[in-house]
Order: C-alpha cells, then sequence, then structure tokens
C-alpha cells in the first residue's frame, strides 16, 4: 500500500481562467516533494478546470461554495496535514517544510503571515492588522493559508458550511483543541478585492461583516453584502 503524503493542498475554485494556471505552477516544486494537489471547481464558466487540469493530483467537481468546496476537497485528499490556499494566493517555496516544522514541534494546525500585493500604502497596514490580530487571538483568515492535522479537522467536524466567515468559524472550533502555530513567513495574496472597490472602504467593510458576524448576524445576509451571489441549488 501506498503511504499516504505528508500534505494535501486543497484549493477551491471559481472563475479562476486568468490565475489558475500560473498559480497551480507555482506549487509545482511542493508537488514534486511529495504534496499533493487537488482543485475542486465550484462549477466555473470559463474553462477553469480545463487549465487546471496539467497542473494537478486530483480535480473534484462541487456545489458552489468555499466551505462546501474546501470539506470537499478535504473528504478526497489523503494527506496527513490538509492546507487550504485561496486561488489568489501564493505560497513560499519550502512551506512544506514549515509545516512539518510546526506540527513536529507539536502544532495541530496554524497560518502564515499574509502580504498583500499591491501599492497602495494602506495594505501595508491592513497586512500588519491581519497578523498582528491573529496572533493576539488565534482566528485566521482564509488569506493566510490555514494548514491542519487531518484528524484534528475531522474532529472539529471540518469547516461549517456558511457563505462567509468559515474560516474564523473553523478558527473557534480549533482553537478548543490548542492554539495556532502563527508562522512568520508570509504567504502573497493579491490586493485586487481591496483596489478594485477601494482600499479604506473595503477596510470599513470586512470590520463591520466580522463585527456583525460576532454579534451573531445572518452569515448569509453578510455574504451578500459582501457582494457574493447566494448560491444555486
Amino acid at each position: 500500500m501506498i503511504d499516504p503524503p505528508f500534505l494535501s493542498l486543497i484549493l477551491p475554485v471559481l472563475n479562476e481562467a486568468a490565475t489558475v494556471s500560473a498559480q497551480l505552477a507555482a506549487l509545482q516544486g511542493l508537488r514534486a516533494r511529495g504534496a499533493e494537489v487537488l482543485v475542486v471547481d465550484g462549477g466555473s464558466a470559463d474553462g477553469t478546470p480545463d487549465l487546471a487540469r496539467p497542473g494537478l493530483d486530483r480535480l473534484i467537481d462541487s456545489p458552489r461554495g468555499r466551505a462546501l468546496q474546501m470539506n470537499a476537497g478535504a473528504n478526497a485528499s489523503r494527506g496527513q496535514v490538509l492546507l487550504f490556499l485561496h486561488a489568489d494566493t501564493a505560497l513560499p517555496a519550502t512551506a512544506d517544510q514549515l509545516i512539518r516544522q510546526a506540527t513536529a514541534a507539536g502544532a495541530s494546525w496554524g497560518r502564515f503571515d499574509v502580504r498583500i500585493d499591491g501599492h497602495h500604502p494602506l495594505l501595508r497596514v491592513v497586512e500588519r492588522m491581519m497578523n498582528w490580530r491573529s496572533r493576539l487571538t488565534g482566528i485566521a483568515t482564509g488569506d493566510q493559508a490555514i494548514f491542519v492535522r487531518r484528524d484534528v479537522f475531522a474532529a472539529v467536524g471540518g469547516y461549517p458550511e456558511l457563505p462567509l466567515m468559515e474560516d474564523i468559524a473553523l478558527s473557534k472550533r480549533l482553537k478548543r483543541v490548542g492554539p495556532p502555530a502563527c508562522l512568520r513567513e508570509c504567504v502573497r495574496t493579491s490586493g485586487r478585492r481591496w483596489e478594485k472597490h477601494g482600499v479604506l472602504r473595503t477596510i470599513v467593510l470586512m470590520w463591520c461583516l466580522r463585527a456583525s458576524y460576532f454579534l451573531g448576524a445572518d452569515p448569509q445576509r453578510l455574504a451578500i453584502r459582501y457582494g457574493y451571489r447566494p448560491r444555486q441549488p
């Protein structure tokens, strides 16, 4: 029997034809060292699956919804550790080694610091606040490339199937198991969301959405405010 890989990279995608080939190309070094790459498509209409096939180990179709897609990828994966990677986020080249060191030291889950691509000076403030807040609270966001041991992910029930804030909800579950390993090496994530809608406006919106979520607001309503269309049956 073939031993399972140490690391499974799980990428939820939806209409990422412009970026998916380059992102997967950047993961081939990790793949060559034994990591498996799973792309979970939520119903792309732009040819994303065909573009992704040359650079992955498994392509999975899933109902649309980031939490649904990541859970589907986790169920289909074989790795001892699962890493959930957004389509606009790039890992450090030694991500597998860094995660191996963290788990060998006793961490059951963790995340990376984040660097936001873009030239607006407020983006430097945003990334520092994200990293500081995460280190202080033990809450990670999807932009920080959350990783978790398979057994721990299964024990907490995976991602809550929410249309928004699924990463925060998962972090709250995982904190009951133990604190995250807060790796100082950075993943790089696109600043397109901030620059498209205005950096300051997006900062205020995200603060309001997170505050509303912690006060008990309906995640479906928050998702609509964020700009997601409701998932079709």
